[in-house]
């Protein structure tokens, strides 16, 4: 692709570092900022450098937050013993945006997966099973991608807090093998959040 301006050509190239965008989507892109006011595009990158200067992980469930606390761990109404663990903040929306669930979260911040390097000291898992010790969870939803690197991250995780004797939990498997927890839609997500099955019942399956 032939550019007229390296600045033009820069442009495309950062944007294009973005997922699911090639070099063609990023010149669109570009090529619509260029049209827009200036303060416009002034304001969206201004938004960016702030959120990434700015962003906090909440110290409880490391959910994206812009406090210590993020609002879901800090209100009171929520059940902060039931425990659902998910691979990242978009699965948390996911599951929000059902209204079927009222507990509290753990963000892993992704999946074993050997192939892509990521083992288990890259995730959150040790102070999930620090509080799981502390007797302060007593019910572990595990709610990750029903692919095979999240069925290992899952069993991991059984194995490590097996012995605390906990109520350990999947969703339902009204979610496709193989499907990526946010694209499924709200009305099964919500089921298979309200009707999921010991964890050890869905071992019998793989």
């Amino acid at each position: 692709m032939e550019f007229s301006s390296k600045l033009l050509e820069n442009a495309v190239d950062e944007m294009s570092q973005l997922p699911g965008i090639g070099k063609r989507t990023a010149l669109r892109l570009v090529l619509h900022l260029l049209k827009q006011p200036e303060d416009q595009t002034k304001k969206l990158a201004g938004a960016l450098v702030k959120m990434r200067e700015n962003i906090n992980f909440c110290a409880n469930c490391h959910n994206i937050s812009d406090t210590k606390l993020c609002e879901i761990c800090a209100n009171p109404k929520r059940d902060e013993q039931i425990v659902c663990v998910v691979e990242d903040i978009r699965d948390v929306m996911a599951i929000e945006n059902t209204s079927q669930y009222r507990g509290h979260y753990h963000v892993l911040g992704g999946k074993i997966s050997p192939m892509d390097g990521i083992g288990p000291g890259d995730l959150s898992i040790t102070s999930l099973v620090e509080k799981v010790k502390q007797g302060k969870i007593r019910e572990l939803i595990f709610a990750l991608s029903s692919t095979m690197e999240g069925d290992t991250t899952n069993f991991y995780i059984f194995k490590q807090i097996e012995p605390y004797k906990i109520t350990t939990t999947t969703i339902a498997r009204g979610i496709s093998v193989g499907d990526e927890l946010e694209y499924a839609d709200e009305v099964t997500l919500g089921r298979s959040i309200l009707h999921r099955i010991p964890f050890e019942s869905s071992l019998k399956s793989l």
